[in-house]
Parts: C-alpha cells; sequence; structure tokens
C-alpha cells in the first residue's frame, strides 16, 4: 500500500520570529557562560610567556599595517567629505577639528575594530575550529589541559591589551593622514589645522575612543573564540565559523559603541550638572574649558 509524504507545516512569521529570538538568546547565554570559564581561568592560573607572547605577536605587531592603512584613508576620507560644506559656510578652516573629533570618538575605534575583528576574529574562529574539527582540543583534554585555559585566555589577554594601542596608532595614521590631505591637496594652512584641533579636540574625548576599544577587544576575542569551538564539522564548518565570528563582531562592537556612548553622555550630563555648582572646570592640555 503506498504511503503519500506529508511534508512539514510551514512557519508562519510569528513562529519564525519566535525561533530566531530563542536562538538568538541561547546563542548570547553560551557566549556569556564561555566568557565567564575564561574569567575564571584567568584568574586563577597566569599565562605561560611563551603561550602568551606568540599571540601578541600575531594580533598585535602582524596587524601593525592594516591599522595604519586603515587609519590614514580614514582621515583622509572625512577631510573629503567635510572640506566642501565647510567650505560653503566659510568654515575650512575649521578642518582639523571636525577630522580629529570624528576620528578619536568614532570613525577611529569603530573601523579599526572592525578590521581587526575581520583579520583577527576570523582567524582565530578558523584556527580553533581546525583544531576542533581534527581533535587536537580532545586531545588536550586527554593530557589533562584545559583548552579554554591554553587557547582562549591567552587570545582574550592579547586581545584586550593590544586592541586599545592599535587603536592608538589608527588615531595617529588617521591624524597624520587628514593633516597631509587638509594642507598639500585641499590648501588649508596647517597652523589653522592644529590650532583648532587642540582648541575643540580634549583628552576626554580620546579617552572616550581608547575606553571603547578595549570592550571591542574583549569582544572579538570571546566571540572568535566560542565560535571556533562550536564550529561543525568539516571545512564547510570551519569556514562557517570565521564567517559568523566577524559578523556577530561586527555587530556588537556597533551595540556596544552605542551603549558605551550613552555611558559617556550620561557622565557627561552629570559632569556639567556638577559645574553648575562648582564653576568652570578647565580640561588638561588638548583641551576646551568646560562651561558649565
Amino acid at each position: 500500500m503506498a504511503t503519500v509524504p506529508t511534508s512539514a507545516p510551514r512557519e508562519d512569521l510569528i513562529q519564525t520570529l519566535g525561533r530566531l529570538t530563542i536562538h538568538a538568546v541561547q546563542l548570547i547565554g553560551d557566549m556569556a557562560l564561555f566568557g565567564l570559564h575564561m574569567l575564571r581561568w584567568l584568574l586563577l592560573r597566569p599565562i605561560r610567556r611563551s603561550v602568551l607572547l606568540p599571540n601578541m605577536y600575531q594580533i598585535g605587531v602582524r596587524s601593525i599595517s592594516v591599522v595604519v592603512i586603515t587609519g590614514t584613508f580614514i582621515g583622509m576620507v572625512l577631510a573629503v567629505q567635510t572640506y566642501e560644506q565647510l567650505k560653503m559656510m566659510h568654515f575650512e578652516s575649521t578642518i582639523g577639528s571636525v577630522i580629529n573629533m570624528a576620528l578619536f570618538c568614532e570613525l577611529g575605534p569603530t573601523l579599526a575594530a572592525t578590521m581587526l575583528a575581520g583579520r583577527v576574529g576570523s582567524a582565530m574562529a578558523a584556527e580553533i575550529g581546525t583544531m576542533r574539527v581534527t581533535e587536537q582540543i580532545d586531545a588536550l583534554r586527554m593530557l589533562g589541559a584545559d583548552p579554554i585555559h591554553y587557547l582562549v585566555v591567552p587570545r582574550f589577554l592579547a586581545c584586550f591589551l593590544l586592541i586599545p594601542l592599535l587603536t592608538v596608532v589608527a588615531d595617529i595614521a588617521g591624524l597624520c593622514g587628514g593633516w597631509f590631505f587638509s594642507t598639500q591637496i585641499l590648501g588649508v594652512h596647517s597652523y589653522h589645522y592644529w590650532t583648532h584641533s587642540v582648541n575643540y579636540v580634549s583628552v576626554y574625548d580620546i579617552f572616550n575612543g581608547i575606553f571603547k576599544s578595549v570592550f571591542f577587544g574583549a569582544a572579538i576575542a570571546i566571540i572568535g573564540c566560542h565560535r571556533g569551538f562550536h564550529c561543525d564539522a568539516g571545512a564547510e564548518g570551519v569556514g562557517r565559523a570565521a564567517t559568523e565570528a566577524f559578523v556577530w563582531s561586527f555587530v556588537t562592537i556597533l551595540v556596544l559603541d552605542l551603549f558605551v556612548g550613552l555611558f559617556y553622555a550620561l557622565i557627561e550630563l552629570m559632569l556639567r550638572s556638577m559645574l553648575m555648582n562648582f564653576g568652570t572646570l578647565w580640561m588638561p592640555p588638548l583641551g576646551i574649558p568646560f562651561a558649565g
């Protein structure tokens, strides 16, 4: 007796959204537990220098050329995009303040972290994923070593410590690129460029971008290692893990940029309310009067 094959019922929009939401919550929770496990090993046992230094070299030294090129062209692109608008208002001499404010606060840290997510995060996911597929992680467990401590903690420390430094390198490269294009190509006087930069960009703004990059580095390391540890079998699984590491890192960088920016806005609002009672606070060098 022939049987009629039955097809699975199709999902409607609500069911699809529910399934995707549950999957996203499970993934975020799993990454949080993964990060807590990594922090536990970070506090319990120190990392050997022979394990940490190669990771710092791969993540830090070999990424310098990427962030220098990225930062330089960010500064040049900002000069191109802002010059015409400022010229229409006869404010082209203030181009240095616009370029450097956008560079230090937002574009420098965010785009540098995005480039490092593509270079570093994907590489970590692919490397650890290959070790999982070839059962090298299981071999580490058989030898009595915890894979999280041996593989994840050194990569996390390298990203956490070096990505802020790479952000500073990208900022300096963008500063030089914006200055060169503005003064040598667009004809802005160098004195006006640096004067407005010093007067309108404060140490508070520079620290804002560096502070963001600390969170960006931690997120790139945790997401890249997590995707490598949970990749599927075969070459396709490793490739998918590398892709997911970059996509999730990029989305997380944007979300963190939003919330850290809101945090800084709240701190600035609190400072302004305090200054209304205690007068005017002068910022350190490279700053401007912070009037209440």
